[in-house]
């Protein structure tokens, strides 16, 4: 796996990641949808440099101009629910994308997470497109280990790009591991642990709860 760690230059993109993680800015859930948001439009940036274009001829009132055009069909699959947050920056830029979707949700008994269970998936044909995969936090890499084993039903995609805000070291291994080696992951920040339930650390929370408020667990 291609590793695109984005932390590591200077851009805008660290100041959203540090209004995401700051507990005081993040209780504003408006601006912490849209702070990720902005996360997914800045990632899609970096990440279509790697696409493959073709010149086509653009006529102008003036006349005609030889530009550069994406020739790849993009699918952006994001995890519910928390991956709707990043989704949209992503459709924002690639505006003429299909989108699919997949559930997928930590079990608990006492706290402590036992598995990852995917039980919605909607997405169109992936073959010979641009799988974008989107999930903000890789924290086990458990689900999406989950979401590529139920995505094979679906096609063969031409690429696999994951997209993410943060991950943990180990979320990250697991998924190295899991994934082709051709894969690409745009990330913008690698965080070294997790806690007891999983949860990255330093990391921001959860995702979900921010952006949609507080579930009740069944």
């Amino acid at each position: 796996m291609k590793l695109h760690l984005l932390e590591n230059e200077n851009s805008l993109l660290n100041v959203f990641i540090s209004e995401i993680r700051d507990e005081i800015i993040q209780k504003d859930s408006l601006r912490f949808r849209k702070n990720m948001e902005r996360v997914g439009e800045i990632i899609t940036y970096e990440l279509s440099k790697k696409l493959s274009y073709s010149l086509k001829q653009i006529s102008t009132p003036l006349g005609k101009k030889e530009i550069a055009v994406l020739n790849d069909s993009i699918v952006i699959c994001s995890v519910l629910r928390a991956g709707l947050t990043i989704h949209q920056g992503v459709l924002n830029y690639f505006d003429r994308a299909e989108s699919g979707f997949v559930s997928a949700f930590r079990k608990e008994i006492d706290n402590e997470v036992i598995k990852v269970v995917v039980n919605y998936v909607a997405a169109p044909s992936l073959n010979g497109k641009v799988l974008l995969l989107v999930d903000p936090m890789i924290a086990t890499g458990t689900t999406l280990e989950n979401v590529l084993h139920v995505l094979t039903d679906f096609g063969q995609p031409k690429e696999i790009h994951i997209v993410a805000a943060i991950g943990s070291k180990k979320g990250i291994e697991k998924v190295t591991k899991a994934f082709p080696k051709e894969t690409n992951l745009w990330i913008a920040a690698i965080d070294a642990t997790l806690n007891k339930k999983s949860y990255i650390v330093p990391g921001l929370g959860d995702v979900g709860d921010l952006a949609f408020g507080n579930k009740i667990k069944p």
